[in-house]
């Protein structure tokens, strides 16, 4: 066996390229869609097309269709995978040793040998000023768990710059969360911006209108 881990061959074909092999991949799907064991947005009726995306990535990938589906979340649409299983890729696609964090209380950056040529390649250097900056902590686990969100982070992006064959070009969970809270916070209607409270004292200040006096003489009428 190569060196290279199967998680990087890639299978020949698609499951698009002739009815016959959509056909079967429906079949598959619907089994998969069925359990209790896959994430609930690939359970059910529902599921069914997501099962067969998942499907998709997976030959491309070479590797298990359950696997992806554990790891490919979808988060405000988007499929995202784990940063977990994105480190996992990195350290057992084979093509690195020695894959590491330099850490400091406020920063990291990975880096590792390529195994073919012994260079050292790295990920860019991620700070919490970086995260601030570009809106990252509106995510309440940048407050939580800092260090390992520094981690996340910096593994997406040694990803993105070193194994982009193998990432499809896909987002993690933490970039695609803080567009999440971004869309959610544009599409807020001003409606729903104001408390009960503000709704109340804003009837309590509406002037009440006084009823018209009525006049001496209108009993003269009956007269």
């Amino acid at each position: 066996m190569s060196d290279e881990n199967a998680l990087v061959r890639t299978q020949p074909g698609s499951i698009y390229s002739n009815v016959a092999s959509f056909e079967s991949a429906q079949r598959m799907a619907a089994s998969l869609a069925d359990s209790k064991l896959v994430p609930i947005q690939y359970q059910g009726q529902a599921g069914l097309s997501n099962c067969i995306v998942a499907m998709e990535i997976a030959n491309r990938m070479g590797m298990s269709a359950f696997q992806v589906m554990q790891n490919l979340n979808v988060i405000h649409g988007r499929p995202s995978w784990s940063s977990q299983f994105i480190i996992g890729l990195i350290q057992g696609c084979g093509r690195f040793e020695d894959f590491d964090y330099r850490e400091s209380e406020d920063s990291c950056q990975c880096f590792a040998t390529l195994k073919t040529g012994s260079k050292q390649v790295s990920g860019p250097k991620i700070t919490m000023q970086m995260a601030k900056d570009e809106g990252w902590t509106k995510n309440n686990k940048w407050r939580t768990m800092p260090q390992t969100m520094l981690r996340y982070r910096a593994a997406s992006a040694f990803g993105r710059f070193h194994i982009p064959d193998l990432i499809l070009g896909i987002q993690s969970v933490e970039e695609n969360e803080v567009i999440d809270v971004q869309v959610d916070v544009a599409e807020s209607p001003p409606a729903a911006q104001s408390t009960t409270l503000d709704r109340l004292n804003e009837k309590l200040s509406t002037p009440k209108t006084e009823p018209e006096p009525v006049s001496e003489d209108a009993d003269d009428f009956f007269d």
